[in-house]
């Protein structure tokens, strides 16, 4: 993770336990952020509250992240959808460009982003965790679920 006066500018998923601690070390500021994700993994928080630095990326791809961070907790949107959404029905695949350069694994939770056909595609992390991230959210149930932003508003 790192911060700034901004807010969050990335945070990755890290697979080797051992690197966690030894490697990044602590910085107080993330302490709010640490606690919230806490709470997301203890199925106790659906929405971070916290600032998110998206400076020194293009329009586009913050449009993008913009969008992705309105999709609500436990749904998923397909490329398209959100591609649709952003009035530019044709670009889907730059959707997915955008969603795979997120700096913001699971804040900017671009693992609910599926493929039209309802499957599981591409996540920095593998498919095995976007579906662990689906499946926190929603026990058994990761498919396509209905028009984009339904049940919220952007």
């Amino acid at each position: 993770m790192e911060s700034n006066n901004h807010g969050l500018r990335f945070l990755h998923i890290l697979t080797d336990e051992a690197a966690k601690e030894s490697e990044l070390g602590y910085d107080p500021l993330l302490t709010p952020i640490v606690e919230q994700l806490d709470q997301y993994f203890q199925g106790e928080l659906e929405n971070f509250r916290f600032p998110l630095d998206f400076r020194g990326h293009s329009e586009f791809f913050i449009k993008v992240w913009r969008v992705l961070c309105v999709i609500p907790y436990g749904k998923t949107r397909t490329y398209s959808e959100i591609a649709q959404f952003l009035d530019n029905p044709k670009s889907a695949r730059a959707v997915g460009n955008a969603s795979s350069h997120n700096p913001l694994a699971i804040v900017v939770p671009c693992h609910r982003v599926i493929g039209k056909n309802g499957r599981l595609t591409g996540y920095a992390y593998g498919k095995n965790i976007k579906r662990q991230l689906l499946q926190h959210e929603n026990p058994g149930h990761y498919a396509f679920q209905g028009d984009l932003f339904q049940e919220s508003q952007v």
